[in-house]
């Protein structure tokens, strides 16, 4: 796995695109249009000085990790990628329509992986002539930061493609754990119900929002609170997988809240937005 390719340079794709670089490998980025690239780039460029002020990494190092990394708007420059990470927005249409694409771009053996965090493989797979080598590979936000990874197959994924995804993951200096295919995976599967428990206790107005993220934090030693961890993920991004997963299993506990779907709708979402369950401005 030596040359990666990335589909979206956002949030997700830069970080996904950085941690590929620094373990070595040479990667593309495809953006839709030059003012996505250059604004891909720049996360790049920030997250790595950031490393260089924490002296994480030398100034010579952020160099070398930037010169394996090109971002480009022609999809056909993943052509020769052995590995193809989509990280695009977390719209199954549009996803299918960039593996469909893909598919033809590149070689017999590549590999097409995901970074979907809620949506079955399996729906991506099938717009595809290559089933057995479509995976989930399902990273974490901060990229750089965050040590774990979802690898997930589906009923037709060949074992050596997960095998050398896995192995892969772990060069890239991450833990992985493996799941099966179904929405949610395994994170989100149990966070969500969680985020969306919190949701209505704050909604019934059983307690503040601040009382309800310190008992996580200071009762179950959690690093945030559930609603600090909501406006964090965006609180658009957390009724999307909701949404998802009560499509899949039709479980009240993944149902939206009646005050978290008119937040999204406000335009109220998160960290993002300045404005969610906590005042950021």
């Amino acid at each position: 796995m030596e040359r990666i390719g990335v589909i979206g340079g956002g949030l997700m794709g830069s970080g996904i695109a950085e941690v590929c670089a620094r373990a070595g490998s040479n990667v593309t980025v495809h953006e839709i249009n030059a003012e996505a690239a250059e604004a891909a780039l720049g996360r790049i460029q920030k997250s790595l000085a950031r490393a260089v002020e924490r002296e994480k990494l030398d100034e010579a190092g952020r160099d070398d990790i930037l010169s394996r990394i090109d971002i480009s708007t022609d999809i056909s420059e993943q052509s020769d990628r052995q590995l193809v990470i989509e990280a695009a927005t977390e719209n199954e249409g549009l996803k299918k329509e960039i593996f469909s694409e893909l598919d033809r771009i590149v070689g017999d053996e590549a590999i097409l992986a995901s970074n979907t965090s809620s949506i079955p493989i399996t729906r991506l797979a099938a717009v595809t002539e290559r089933p057995g080598k479509v995976v989930g590979l399902h990273f974490f936000n901060p990229v750089p930061v965050m040590a774990l990874v979802e690898l997930v197959t589906t009923v037709l994924t060949d074992d050596a493609a997960a095998t050398a995804v896995a192995s892969y993951a772990e060069s890239l200096g991450k833990t992985v754990i493996r799941a099966k295919d179904r929405a949610g995976f395994i994170v989100n599967m149990l966070l969500i119900p969680y985020m969306i428990g919190a949701v209505r206790m704050y909604e019934a107005g059983f307690a503040s929002a601040e009382d309800i993220d310190t008992g996580m934090k200071l009762g179950a030693n959690h690093p945030m609170g559930p609603l600090e961890l909501a406006d964090f993920v965006g609180l658009d991004t957390t009724k999307f997988v909701a949404d998802v997963l009560f499509e899949e299993f039709k479980d009240p506990a993944y149902a939206s809240p009646p005050l978290l779907t008119r937040m999204v709708e406000a335009g109220l979402h998160g960290r993002k937005t300045g404005r969610g369950f906590y005042d950021y401005k």
